[in-house]
């Protein structure tokens, strides 16, 4: 058993919903490893420190006791995922300069972000991947496991929206 540290955002689907009225609820349906956060109505966050036999493990039922609880709510994000520079050099314990001389130096072999602007966002796990595979840094193998799943829980949130008849052209025209 590992431990796995992450945060799952949802949305109420109801902006009249106090989430107030979920939190003993979640509390007492599995989710007493988790700091609830309800700051705005309509939207519940569990920041959720979780032993499990995997990241997977850990997400998965997660999100399935938050289901069982509140079964309208939709996952909106798991973190650690999205990241900027400011955030990845918090998560690595080392200054943003650093990070970002990291990434301008070899942009040859560095990760791609998925949005590029003011500021850039990339995946952790890709940022994560890159740093132990090209710059031999000592990766936390949990903070890798848990950013690789919650990528792919974010991504196929995002997938959902693409419309089935297009999904295989898009996808060949992407990858």
């Amino acid at each position: 058993m590992s431990e796995y540290e992450f945060t799952l955002k949802f949305n109420l689907q109801n902006s009249h919903v106090d989430p107030n009225e979920y939190v003993e609820q979640l509390y007492e349906n599995g989710c007493d490893d988790a700091l609830i956060g309800i700051g705005a109505k309509g939207y519940i966050a569990l920041d959720f420190i979780r032993e499990a036999s995997s990241a997977y493990a850990a997400v998965s039922s997660a999100i399935t006791d938050v289901k069982n609880v509140i079964p309208q709510a939709n996952l909106i994000e798991a973190t650690p995922d999205f990241v900027g520079l400011t955030d990845a050099a918090k998560i690595l314990g080392c200054s943003r300069q650093n990070i970002r001389n990291l990434l301008v130096k070899d942009q040859s072999k560095s990760p791609l972000p998925v949005y590029e602007g003011t500021p850039s966002i990339w995946h952790l796990a890709d940022i994560l991947i890159w740093l132990r595979e090209e710059k031999t840094y000592s990766i936390d193998d949990s903070l890798l496991e848990i950013a690789k799943i919650n990528m792919n829980f974010n991504v196929a949130r995002s997938w959902q929206k693409i419309a089935p008849d297009l999904q295989a052209n898009i996808k060949a025209l992407v990858v």
